[in-house]
């Protein structure tokens, strides 16, 4: 078991493998943080753990692939981030999923619904099982922080985003308040993080007709990137960020207020 000050640098972080949560523990790994990240995806979660391994060194680094519908495999990583280094003390759920067909959204009346359910078992349901196992012992050490990577879509009228994953997205806000209203007197904050177009995998090639069309209405004119997305995370991890609790962070270049 490490020391406290070690405990207190641990970080789980959901779909790590690529964009946006790749970002997050790259930049965690580099203000000092262990990183454990998982996948569903083996081959992302090997290539990513190559890299950040041999950029962090390896003993910062634990990784697996994961589905983040099966309880069961989630309860046993964290369990294995439990003995190999310690309980965490900081959860970024980045996780989600996105499906298109023909690259654009379905509408309600024709949404599948084994489709619908996998999508809240991904984004919704795999944070609420993360939560379940980390706070344990986040109420033990009477200190935590919680980040949701929620959306734009879940935060105002969704222009490209199913209903599916608007859905799941928006919900993320009434998983972060209970948790707040639950848990804060144990010094345990929960925040929500909501990007707008970032140029990612899910987001597809940033030249195809949706990027283009949310390019001409971002205010800064330019898709939003999976750094700018790291960077508040770290912010709002660090001890100077313990009064911002509850909160929904908006980084979409003005997106999010323009008619």
């Amino acid at each position: 078991m490490n020391s406290s000050h070690d405990q207190a640098q641990i970080a789980v972080v959901t779909g790590g493998s690529s964009g946006i949560g790749y970002a997050i523990a790259d930049r965690l790994l580099q203000a000092g943080y262990r990183v454990a990240f998982f996948s569903h995806q083996e081959d992302r979660v090997a290539a990513a753990t190559a890299t950040l391994a041999g950029r962090h060194g390896s003993e910062r680094v634990l990784s697996e692939a994961v589905d983040l519908r099966d309880a069961e495999a989630v309860r046993r990583f964290f369990m294995r981030v439990d003995t190999e280094w310690a309980a965490p003390s900081v959860l970024v759920c980045n996780a989600g999923h996105s499906p298109k067909r023909n690259g654009g959204r379905v509408p309600v009346e024709h949404v599948d619904l084994a489709e619908w359910q996998e999508v809240l078992a991904v984004n919704l349901t795999g944070a609420l099982l993360c939560c379940k196992c980390a706070l344990p012992g986040m109420v033990a050490r009477s200190s935590g922080r919680i980040i949701f990577i929620g959306s734009l879509a879940g935060r105002t009228m969704p222009r490209i985003a199913g209903s599916a994953y608007a859905a799941s997205k928006s919900a993320l806000l009434g998983l972060s308040r209970s948790i707040v209203s639950e848990y804060s007197r144990f010094g345990i904050t929960a925040n929500t993080v909501a990007p707008g177009r970032i140029a990612t995998d899910m987001a597809g090639p940033t030249d195809s007709p949706a990027n283009r069309e949310a390019l001409a209405r971002i205010p800064v004119a330019r898709l939003g990137l999976p750094e700018d997305i790291a960077h508040v995370v770290l912010f709002l991890v660090a001890p100077e960020a313990s009064f911002i609790n509850g909160a929904v962070i908006d980084v979409n270049g003005g997106e999010f207020t323009a008619p």
